[in-house]
């Protein structure tokens, strides 16, 4: 069906709940930031990934099990491992990696054109067109995340290996933008539940893998009861999160979920203002208006 075909109602809920689900996810993400600021200097990073996200797959676990119509085919397994492992693994990594170099406001920034990659390898492998006012849409997301973080993009870091920083957060926007596409056949074939919670249980793996090689997994549980209500909430709020991610990439294109990644640095930006008492700027306002706008325009039904 174009773009410009007549939609029936039933198709026009779908597209409405896979908008919810995908702005649903953006705002998790924010808030999972703040909460994340609030109880990292309590663990390492590695140990809070693997904490998080193996709530979320003990909390995934059964209704996944319940909602199964069999197991995966055999030549399904390592493709959905991979993209779990790619999307919780790897690109954690590769983000905590550069966030040692460059401030954490340029490495949203630079994050912030997953959007815009996972409409260019869509587009290259025919899961949806690439259009003007989408592109358009997509790019002012990115220039809003630019002014919502302000004059802290511009911030040094690391001496001499900023480029370093810069690299592997890119690196982790391309996984990011690229496991966003590569689901598809798998979301078409089995239950979003059952996709979720294999995924999931994957990177969980791979990241007690990573925590045993850094020495001090057994060291890192020097939680506060707080710091525990926030691990909590950051491992529930990624089952939620991650499964309304998949099922919203399921019934729209690649591109129009993850524009809504856009909404992560404004609803933590926004949080941190509210909790943590950091200041709200003419700029954050002004980047707040160009990410609505852009999601509108992205989202935006043009003629064939």
């Amino acid at each position: 069906m174009g773009t410009g075909a007549i939609t029936g109602p039933g198709e026009k809920q779908t597209n409405l709940l896979a908008v919810a689900a995908a702005a649903a996810t953006g705002v998790q993400v924010g808030s999972a930031i703040v909460a994340t600021r609030f109880v990292i200097d309590q663990t390492d990073p590695v140990t809070l990934a693997f904490l998080r996200y193996f709530i979320g797959f003990c909390l995934l676990l059964l209704p996944a099990w319940h909602s199964a119509r069999g197991w995966f085919d055999r030549h399904d397994l390592l493709p959905i491992a991979a993209l779990g492992i790619g999307q919780f693994g790897i690109l954690i990594v590769l983000m905590n990696y550069g966030l040692q170099f460059i401030p954490s406001a340029r490495a949203a920034l630079i994050f912030a054109s997953v959007p815009l990659l996972a409409m260019t390898f869509a587009s290259l492998i025919g899961y949806e067109r690439m259009s003007l006012l989408k592109t358009v849409g997509v790019l002012l997301t990115i220039a809003g995340v630019a002014f919502a973080m302000g004059e802290k993009v511009v911030q040094e870091g690391a001496e001499g290996a900023g480029w370093m920083g810069e690299l592997a957060v890119l690196a982790s926007a391309l996984c990011a933008a690229l496991c966003s596409v590569f689901y598809r056949p798998y979301l078409r074939k089995y239950p979003t539940l059952q996709v979720s919670a294999f995924a999931m249980f994957a990177s969980v793996g791979f990241l007690a893998v990573a925590a045993l090689l850094g020495g001090n997994f057994t060291e890192s549980f020097r939680f506060t009861f707080g710091g525990w209500l926030a691990v909590l909430f950051i491992g529930g709020s990624s089952a939620i999160g991650y499964f309304l991610w998949l099922w919203a990439l399921g019934h729209s294109s690649p591109t129009k979920v993850t524009v809504f990644l856009s909404l992560s640095p404004i609803t933590s930006a926004a949080l941190g203002a509210l909790l943590l008492a950091e200041p709200i700027s003419l700029l954050f306002i002004t980047g707040l208006f160009c990410v609505i706008l852009g999601l509108w325009l992205a989202h935006w039904r043009e003629p064939s």
